[in-house]
C-alpha cells in the first residue's frame, strides 16, 4: 500500500469517542495542531524538506469526527542518554502521521537510568518504574482514545513498561461492550551508543596504581585493574574501577583524593555526546532484542546509531498504517505468536535475566497466563545454542553489531532467526510480525546470514559459539526457583561449580557486602567463617570439590585454595526482593565479583534481588519465595553449607552430617532460626521505609509471575496454546 491509499483510512470500530463526546474534539485540536507544526519547526530547521500541508482546526475535527486512525508518538524524557536524540525523530513521525491522513499525538513517560540509579535507593524505584510506565501509559492511551502506537523504545524497564500498558487496554478492549478496536503497536529501538575510550591521563594515572600494587605485593589488584582496562568505557566499567580504587585506597596505595581524581576522568570520557543505549548486552539491548524478537520492530530501525532518517521512519509508520483494521496484527495476537520465539531468542543472545521477570509480566498484562515455567517449558522444548559472540574486550559490542548491520553485513533478528532455523530449532515461522510479514516470509530471501568475511569480528555467529546458552531456571530446598544466566558464566566457571560445595557468607544488604569486598580485612572475614565449622566438614568440602586433591584445610594455603576455586563461598544478599525493598540489581556487588580474582575463581552470588543485564560470572537471582515472605534465602546463615549441580539445575542446603561421612546430601528441613528470622524482617520493616510509599511493590506476585499488580495477576487467564 502506497502512502496515497493511506487518505480515506478509517479505523473500523462502533464507538468513536470523538464523535460521540463533544469534549474530545473541543480540547485536542489545538493540541495536535501544535504537534504537528512544532514537528514542521524542528524538521524545517533541520533542513529536511516536509511540508505538512492543510493544518487547520477544521481539518483536525473533521479527522477526528470521521475516526481517521490516531497514534500516539511514546518517548522517554531527556534525563535519560537514551533519549537525546529524540526531536527529531518525534517530529519525523508525527509528520508521516499527519500526511498519511492520520491524528498524531505525542506524550513522554520519565525513564529511570539503571545505570544512574546503581547501588543507591534509586535501584529500588526501577523495577517498579516498569509498572507505574505500564500504568501511566495506559492511562493516557485509554483516555485519549488512541488506536495505536509508535514507540520510540529505549531501555531499562521502558520498553516492557510501555508494551505492558499497551497490552493491558487490548486486553480491555477485547470487552464485548467496549465496541473499540483493538491496539496496534510499532516499536523502534533508541541508537546504540558508542562505547568511550579511558583518556591517555587516567590512563597513565591506573598505571601508576598498578606498579605500586605490584610493588607492594599486590599483584591480584594489579591484575584486576589491567583486566578492567581491556574494556569499552561504559557505566558498567566505571562501577568495576569504583571498586578496585576503594581497594587501593584501602591499602594506602593512593588517596581518596587520587581515586576522586581517576573516578570522575573516566566519568568525563564515558559517554558519547549522542546519547544512546548503552554498548553493552545489559538489559537496554537485551529489550531491544525482545521487542524485535516479538515482531513489533520493523528491519530497518533495529540497530540504528543515530536518530533515524526521514525515509527509515516514513518507512516505519506506513508499516504500521499497514497493520490497522487488521486484527491478527493487534498487540496480544503478536505476543501470543512470537512467545515461544523471543524465549528462544533471548537464549541464543545470552541476553539479561531481567528478561525472565519482564517478558512474563508482559504477557500476564496482555491476559496470558505466563510463569517462569512457560519460559523453561519452550527453553526445556527446544535447546538453543549460544550464537552471539559479544563482548567488550575483543572490538564486538553493540555498537560494533550496529556498525556491521549498517554496512549489510548481517539483517540483525532476521540473521538470528535464519541461523537458528538451519541449525533444526523450530522457530514458528508462520508467525506475524509488524512488517507485515511472517518470519518464515522475512527470511525466505535470506541464504548468508553473516558475511564471511567479518570471520571472527561477527557478533552474530552461524557457527555456535558453544551449545550452553540462556538462563537456567534452578530449584532447591530452601526455594521454589532461582535463575541463573549461563551465558554470563565462563566455560571453566560451567564446568568447575557444576556439583560444587560453597560456604555461606551471609549479608543484611548490599552495602554490607560491597563494604566487605573492599575491605583489607576480607579474607580474614572470610576465614573466621571457615573457622567456625567443624574441621571435619572443612576437609570433606575440600575433598569433594577438588576431587580428592586437596584433603585438608591449611590457613597458610587460603588465597590459594581460593584462586583454585576449592575454598568457595556464596556471598548471600537476602531482604532484596521485590515486596523487601523493590528488588533492587546487585550489579555492584557482581562487579566486585567479576573483578576480583580470587573471588570470582571461587564464590557465586545469591540474591533475592536481581541482577543488571551486563552482570557476568556465577550470579543466580530472582530467589523465590524471597525472605521478606518468609522464603528460605532468609533462613540461611554464615556456614551453612550450598551445593549447586548445574546440570541438574539444582542448589540445595547441604546436610553437614552428611558430608561429614563423605556424602553431601540436601538438608530435609532447614533450620528454624525463629529469632533470627523475626530480627531480620524487624529490620527489612524498618529498611523499607526509605522507599516512598508511593513506590512500594508489598502486594505485587512474585518474581515467577514477573512482579505484576494484583489485579493483572487476577486477569491473566487465557493459556498460550
Amino acid at each position: 500500500m502506497t502512502n496515497d491509499n493511506f487518505q480515506e483510512l478509517v479505523i473500523e470500530e462502533s464507538f468513536n469517542s470523538y464523535r460521540e463526546c463533544i469534549q474530545g474534539i473541543a480540547n485536542e485540536p489545538i493540541c495536535v495542531r501544535h504537534t504537528v507544526m512544532k514537528a514542521w519547526e524542528v524538521v524545517n530547521a533541520l533542513d529536511v524538506s516536509f511540508d505538512p500541508g492543510d493544518v487547520t482546526l477544521d481539518e483536525i475535527v473533521r479527522r477526528l469526527v470521521l475516526n481517521r486512525p490516531r497514534i500516539v508518538v511514546i518517548a522517554g524524557s531527556t534525563d535519560h542518554p537514551a533519549h537525546l536524540r529524540d526531536e527529531l525523530h518525534i517530529s519525523l513521525a508525527v509528520l508521516r502521521i499527519w500526511q498519511n491522513g492520520g491524528v498524531p499525538f505525542v506524550f513522554s513517560i520519565p525513564v529511570i537510568c539503571d545505570g544512574t540509579a546503581q547501588n543507591n535507593i534509586g535501584q529500588s524505584y526501577s523495577l517498579v518504574s516498569r509498572n507505574n510506565t505500564a500504568s501511566a501509559v495506559n492511562i493516557n492511551f485509554e483516555g485519549h482514545s488512541y488506536h495505536a502506537a509508535y514507540v520510540l523504545s529505549s531501555c531499562d524497564k521502558f520498553p516492557s513498561g510501555v508494551l505492558c500498558g499497551l497490552a493491558a487496554a487490548d486486553l480491555a478492549r477485547s470487552h464485548k461492550d467496549r465496541g473499540q478496536a483493538p491496539v496496534w503497536a510499532m516499536f523502534i529501538p533508541e541508537h546504540v551508543l558508542r562505547g568511550g575510550v579511558i583518556p591517555e591521563k587516567t590512563r597513565s594515572r591506573l598505571n601508576q596504581v598498578m606498579a605500586k600494587a605490584r610493588e607492594q605485593g599486590h599483584t591480584d589488584l594489579a591484575e584486576d585493574i589491567a583486566e578492567n582496562m581491556r574494556y569499552i568505557l561504559q557505566c558498567s566499567s566505571d562501577e568495576a574501577f569504583m571498586g578496585q580504587l576503594s581497594r587501593a585506597v584501602r591499602l594506602d596505595l593512593i588517596t581518596t583524593s587520587e581515586s576522586r581524581t581517576i573516578l570522575e576522568e573516566l566519568a568525563a570520557a564515558t559517554c558519547d555526546s549522542k546519547g544512546g543505549v548503552c554498548a553493552f548486552n545489559g538489559t537496554g539491548n537485551s529489550s531491544r532484542t525482545l521487542v524485535s524478537a516479538l515482531g513489533l520492530t520493523p528491519p530497518s530501525a533495529e540497530l540504528l546509531m543515530d536518530a533515524p532518517s526521514p525515509n527509515v521512519v516514513a518507512e516505519c509508520v506506513d508499516a504500521l498504517y499497514r497493520s490497522l483494521n487488521r486484527p491478527e496484527f493487534r498487540v496480544s495476537k503478536i505476543l501470543q505468536r512470537n512467545f515461544a520465539n523471543a524465549v528462544r531468542i533471548h537464549n541464543a543472545t545470552g541476553s539479561s535475566t531481567n528478561i525472565l521477570l519482564h517478558l512474563p509480566a508482559i504477557m500476564r498484562y496482555a491476559g496470558f497466563d505466563v510463569t517462569i515455567e512457560d519460559y523453561e517449558r519452550v527453553r526445556k522444548s527446544t535447546p538453543v545454542p549460544e550464537i552471539f559472540a559479544h563482548s567488550l574486550t575483543e572490538g564486538r559490542d553493540t555498537f560494533v553489531l550496529a556498525e556491521q548491520f549498517a554496512r549489510g553485513q548481517h539483517r540483525g533478528m532476521d540473521s538470528l532467526y535464519r541461523i537458528l532455523v538451519d541449525r533444526g530449532v523450530a522457530m514458528d515461522l508462520d508467525a506475524p510480525t509488524m512488517t507485515g510479514k511472517t518470519w518464515g516470509e522475512r527470511i525466505s530471501d535470506l541464504h548468508q546470514p553473516v558475511a564471511a568475511e567479518l570471520g571472527e569480528k561477527s557478533v552474530i555467529r552461524t557457527v555456535p559459539v558453544r551449545e550452553v546458552s540462556g538462563v537456567e531456571v534452578l530449584r532447591g530446598n530452601f526455594m521454589s526457583t532461582a535463575v541463573v544466566k549461563l551465558a554470563g558464566m565462563s566455560n571453566r566457571q560451567l564446568t568447575h561449580f557444576d556439583d560444587h560445595l560453597f560456604i555461606v557468607r551471609y549479608y543484611e544488604n548490599e552495602r554490607a557486602c560491597l563494604e566487605e569486598m573492599a575491605s583489607i580485612d576480607l579474607f580474614e572475614n572470610l576465614e573466621q567463617v571457615v573457622k567456625n565449622l567443624p574441621g571435619k566438614v572443612v576437609d570433606k568440602l575440600l575433598d569433594y570439590n577438588s576431587r580428592s586433591e586437596v584433603r585438608s584445610f591449611d590457613h597458610d594455603r587460603f588465597q590459594e585454595l581460593l584462586k583454585k576455586g576449592v575454598l568457595s563461598f556464596a556471598f548471600v544478599l537476602a531482604g532484596q526482593g521485590p515486596k523487601a525493598f523493590g528488588m533492587p540489581e546487585m550489579f555492584a556487588p557482581s562487579q566486585s565479583l567479576r573483578h576480583h580474582q580470587l573471588l570470582e575463581a571461587s564464590s557465586l552470588l545469591i540474591t533475592d534481588g536481581r541482577y543488571s543485564g551486563v552482570t557476568k560470572g556465577a550470579c543466580i537471582g530472582h530467589v523465590t519465595p524471597e525472605s521478606y515472605e518468609g522464603g528460605g534465602i532468609g533462613q540461611l546463615a554464615d556456614g551453612d553449607l550450598l551445593w549447586l549441580r548445574i546440570k541438574e539445575k539444582c542448589l540445595d542446603v547441604v546436610d553437614p552430617a552428611s558430608l561429614e561421612v563423605g556424602m553431601a546430601t540436601p538438608q530435609a528441613k532447614l533450620p528454624e532460626r525463629q529469632q533470627l528470622v523475626a530480627l531480620r524482617l524487624e529490620q527489612m520493616h524498618d529498611r523499607i521505609w526509605q522507599i516512598a510509599a508511593s513506590n512500594l511493590m508489598t502486594d505485587v506476585a512474585g518474581a515467577e509471575k514477573g512482579c505484576v499488580p494484583p489485579a493483572v495477576d487476577l486477569r491473566a487467564l487465557k493459556r498460550l496454546e
